[in-house]
């Protein structure tokens, strides 16, 4: 395999792989005239008058620099409660943590949790309340699961004859749809739906397609409102103001955050215990390969890093450009480079990748266009089925 010498924009790093590597584009500021659905309190405050409101948020819920509860709250809301997803309500949980119930410092509102016990709001947590307000940033991933905590919530709301209200958001990869599509029985937490993994939905789109799909349980359907945002088409590329995960940094580890996401299944390091998680990627074996990173344990990010402690010596993504799609090549290649091929995958890849058939198409040596052209047929019937429920451009 030839090494390639790659000279980007910001730095120089000599890389010894099979990848394209390419100086990164720079992201656009976000146009100052969207407006997300949380902003719009002309449209929500109205439909809250006399009601009892529960809140699904975390910390991206925010109405400029102010987070939704204290918003609602100084508006004389009647905000009963807050559950909250993976990560907890201010965002500050590492990875894969169980989240306990608790008060808010902030506001005296009970934190019921959906990460811990229970991941759907039972009976009990919903008698006293009217109506259900989600609103969290989502990436755009089937994997990410902030949507899953969306589904049962609209599938106990649906249970308990409640009303939901999603208050929209950009989708950041929400400019493509990409990857395999979600077989029956991997229907996992990280895997809910039977949609690729890069659906190209906001979650206000994704709400009304499992509503419309009959994908709750029972096929029951959920009183369910959308507060739309403004000013905004798929086609726009959209900077997250805050991190919407501990380990997902800024706008170029969403980006590609798709393609990444699938090494948590395998030995790789996506260099989780480090500064820069989704951005490097890299194995102890790799000797080869110039780019080392230690991950260790960080609070609030990663307590127990894969290879905590050892040096991982691979790629630097950090400014490479990402394209519109899934990229198979690193995962091709490290697959390839690894010696003992019977360990590379781990238990977890199958779920993350939505169907059997990828694992088994990397160890017999298709190639990526192989690959894709593989999941191109049930792509195209989803990318058909898309259309019914786009609320953008």
């Amino acid at each position: 395999m030839k090494n390639i010498i790659v000279t980007l924009l910001l730095f120089f790093s000599l890389v010894s792989s099979n990848c394209t590597v390419k100086p990164a584009a720079s992201v656009p500021q976000n146009d100052v005239s969207v407006r997300v659905g949380a902003e719009r309190l002309d449209v929500l405050l109205p439909l809250l008058n006399g009601k009892n409101v529960a809140l699904v948020v975390n910390h991206t819920s925010l109405v400029g620099n102010t987070h939704l509860a204290d918003t609602l709250l100084a508006s004389g809301v009647a905000v009963t409660k807050v559950f909250a997803p993976e990560h907890g309500f201010r965002g500050a949980a590492p990875d894969g943590a169980k989240i306990s119930d608790d008060i808010d410092e902030r506001t005296g509102l009970p934190i019921i949790s959906l990460y811990g016990a229970n991941r759907k709001p039972t009976p009990e947590q919903l008698a006293d309340v009217d109506v259900v307000i989600f609103d969290i940033q989502d990436v755009g991933t089937r994997f990410y699961t902030y949507i899953s905590t969306m589904h049962y919530a609209m599938e106990a709301c649906a249970e308990q004859n409640k009303k939901m209200i999603v208050l929209d958001r950009p989708n950041p990869n929400g400019d493509f749809v990409d990857g395999p599509v979600r077989v029956p029985e991997l229907k996992s937490f990280v895997g809910m739906h039977p949609i690729p993994v890069v659906h190209g939905l906001t979650v206000g789109e994704l709400a009304n397609m499992i509503n419309g799909e009959g994908w709750l349980e029972n096929e029951v359907r959920c009183d369910l409102e959308v507060i739309t945002l403004e000013n905004w088409t798929h086609a726009d590329r959209y900077s997250l103001p805050v991190k919407p995960s501990p380990n997902l940094p800024n706008d170029q580890a969403v980006r590609l955050y798709p393609s990444l996401c699938l090494f948590e299944g395998t030995v790789i390091s996506v260099g989780r215990g480090t500064e820069q998680p989704f951005l490097v990627i890299g194995n102890p074996t790799f000797k080869d390969m110039p780019y080392s990173f230690t991950p260790r344990p960080i609070a609030n990010m990663s307590t127990h890093p894969p290879h905590n402690g050892e040096t991982c010596y691979g790629l630097d993504l950090s400014a490479v450009e990402v394209q519109p799609r899934i990229t198979l090549e690193y995962i091709i290649d490290f697959y390839n480079r690894y010696e003992d091929k019977e360990k590379f995958f781990i238990g977890s890849f199958d779920r993350l990748a939505g169907t059997p058939e990828l694992k088994q198409q990397i160890i017999e040596g298709m190639t990526e266009e192989q690959i894709r052209e593989s999941w191109q047929s049930e792509l195209d019937a989803f990318k058909a089925m898309r259309k019914k429920y786009l609320l953008y451009p």
